[in-house]
């Protein structure tokens, strides 16, 4: 399967683009793709971790950030060294990179939902529909063959920022109302998503249907082949007239 066309049109992603790969270039050649691919996933864990461990204490937030950039360099890496070095994934790897990346998801959703700074429900929700975004940009992928990782102007890079920002300020400036806070934000950015995915969804049917116009196809009668011979039903040898 060839490679989706990829559309990156969120915030960071030109900077972002010069900076992964101009590190890819200078990476020794016993650094590959796949080890990468597994620093993204220790990352992940190590995130998750770091958010429930922040119930015995916050400071436990500094190293989910820390472990945020690992995970986004491991996670943003391992592709970009593959195109520089000409090895990109055939198919299984193609799908075994979304694979990882929905298990990197839902451990950090897990994390977050046993901090105590969220309500489980309401991180469990968020993840669901952040799946259900990047299920939506698989199959367009494989339909309209763009790969758009991003929904407008963010992209996992700026949430990623978005998170690490949220854990500094949790650390800073504590506070009765942080709980509150912080699940009011996290349920306006659930309800964001879906509307984004809503209006994705909406759009890629508009645009299959002029693409591929649905046909209707005329009802042939039984009868049609008789009539081409000149004989009609009634008198047709295997008529009960006829017997």
């Amino acid at each position: 399967m060839a490679p989706a066309k990829r559309e990156l049109t969120f915030l960071l992603a030109d900077p972002e683009r010069r900076l992964l790969r101009a590190v890819a270039a200078r990476l020794p050649a016993v650094v590959t793709p796949d080890h990468l691919t597994g620093l993204g996933v220790l990352g992940a864990l190590g995130v998750g971790a770091a958010y429930a461990l922040s119930r015995v204490s916050a400071v436990w937030l500094w190293v989910a950030s820390v472990c945020f950039v690992v995970q986004w360099l491991g996670d943003s890496l391992d592709g970009t060294l593959a195109r520089v070095r000409g090895a990109e994934r055939p198919r299984y790897g193609y799908y075994l990179d979304h694979v990882v990346d929905a298990f990197s998801t839902a451990v950090i959703g897990v994390g977050v939902g046993l901090s105590p700074y969220v309500n489980p429900c309401v991180a469990l929700g968020v993840v669901i529909v952040y799946l259900a975004l990047s299920i939506n940009v698989y199959l367009e992928s494989n339909v309209f063959g763009v790969f758009r990782l991003a929904y407008g102007r963010l992209g996992p890079t700026e949430v990623r920022i978005i998170l690490i920002a949220a854990n500094a300020l949790a650390l800073i400036a504590p506070g009765p109302n942080l709980y509150f806070v912080a699940n009011a934000m996290l349920a306006l950015l659930g309800v964001g998503m879906m509307s984004m995915l809503v209006a994705r969804v909406a759009q890629n049917l508009s645009q299959l249907s002029r693409e591929e116009p649905y046909v209707r196809t005329p009802h042939t009668s039984h009868l049609t082949p008789t009539r081409r011979l000149g004989i009609s039903a009634s008198h047709s040898p295997m008529s009960r007239r006829a017997f």
